[in-house]
């Protein structure tokens, strides 16, 4: 299918990125875990750090998907509006669990970058796959965008939890 062809070099670049940026996550999440000040708190890693990585995760298969050798639109729309059904739902889990979680007070940004903009993106993943019976091109732009803005999203809540760690926790009162 020549539409989705055009967009190979586009997701070979996002997707590789997204890889790269899944495995630096693992890295500085064992590197921070070997510090002495830093502390395990589950709630806080489920609202904060996670969803990073599932976003990642899911801009790295949204290009697998479309880098494969599709014949027509109808079957990767229909997984484009799984994906971006499946993520409304966990936009809105991690909203939850943002409120709920003790460890950390989320400001406007955090609310914004882990709740608001991810919830967007999906919500435009899934917008797509109706566009995509009738209208391929836009609906590929729509993927774009809405891929692009999930690796943005998940690049900006690295380098803040990443921030947070270095700069607030290591500034902590040990003990």
């Amino acid at each position: 299918m020549s539409e989705l062809t055009d967009w190979n070099s586009f997701y070979v670049i996002v997707g590789s990125s997204a890889g790269a940026l899944i495995g630096l996550q693992f890295v500085v999440i064992a590197l921070i875990a070997e510090t002495p000040d830093a502390r395990a708190d589950a709630q806080a890693g489920a609202a904060f750090s996670t969803p990073s990585v599932v976003h990642f995760a899911v801009v790295l298969l949204l290009s697998a998907i479309i880098s494969a050798p599709w014949h027509t639109i109808g079957a990767v729309g229909v997984i484009w509006g799984l994906v971006g059904l499946s993520g409304i739902v966990y936009a809105i889990i991690v909203a939850r669990r943002m409120r709920l979680q003790t460890a950390y007070r989320p400001v406007f940004e955090d609310w914004l970058f882990h709740a608001l903009l991810p919830l967007a993106a999906y919500v435009i993943l899934a917008v797509s796959a109706y566009v995509a019976q009738s209208h391929a091109r836009p609906a590929l732009f729509l993927v774009a965008v809405a891929t692009l803005l999930l690796l943005f999203i998940g690049i900006h809540n690295a380098w803040d939890a990443v921030t947070y760690h270095v700069f607030v926790r290591r500034g902590e009162p040990k003990g």
